[in-house]
């Protein structure tokens, strides 16, 4: 049990629990997890602490075959510049393992924003807390929970 499926739970929303045998040698965990559970990728969401340059931390969501582009980051939270946060940073942040972390439960309420893909799924998968460990849930009831603010965040490939 972890606190994000405790929050779902409290919630009274509808989720399934979905694990998988991690490889400690992969470091895609999004990857990792949308193959071994033979999910489309365009569905499976990853969670990235991200930093703004006033310092500000937020969560960042966005589907696990995306890289996130800094400048729509910045124009997010409102700056001239955004980063992803260092690991350490972010462990000590949401009391999560780096690969295992949610956008729910977390240790501090940060705020969150979720690239416009996300209007393309009605059900999302997120990390639950752990490595291995999935939440598959609406999209909505995400969005709702962590009072995310959708926005575009993913790099446009050019071809």
């Amino acid at each position: 049990m972890t606190p994000a499926i405790k929050l779902l739970e409290q919630a009274g929303v509808p989720f399934q629990v979905l694990t998988y045998e991690h490889d400690d040698a992969c470091m895609e965990y999004g990857l990792e997890a949308a193959g071994k559970l033979q999910v489309d990728p365009a569905s499976m969401f990853k969670t990235l602490v991200v930093k703004s340059d006033t310092g500000t931390l937020a969560i960042a969501l966005l589907s696990v075959q995306d890289k996130v582009d800094l400048k729509k980051l910045a124009h997010a939270f409102g700056t001239r510049k955004a980063d992803l946060a260092d690991s350490t940073l972010a462990e000590k942040t949401t009391g999560y393992v780096i690969g295992g972390i949610s956008p729910l439960g977390g240790r501090k309420k940060l705020m969150t924003f979720i690239d416009e893909a996300v209007i393309l799924v009605e059900t999302i998968y997120v990390s639950a807390g752990k490595r291995g460990m999935q939440l598959k849930l609406a999209a909505d009831d995400l969005i709702r929970l962590t009072a995310a603010s959708v926005v575009p965040l993913a790099v446009v490939s050019q071809g």
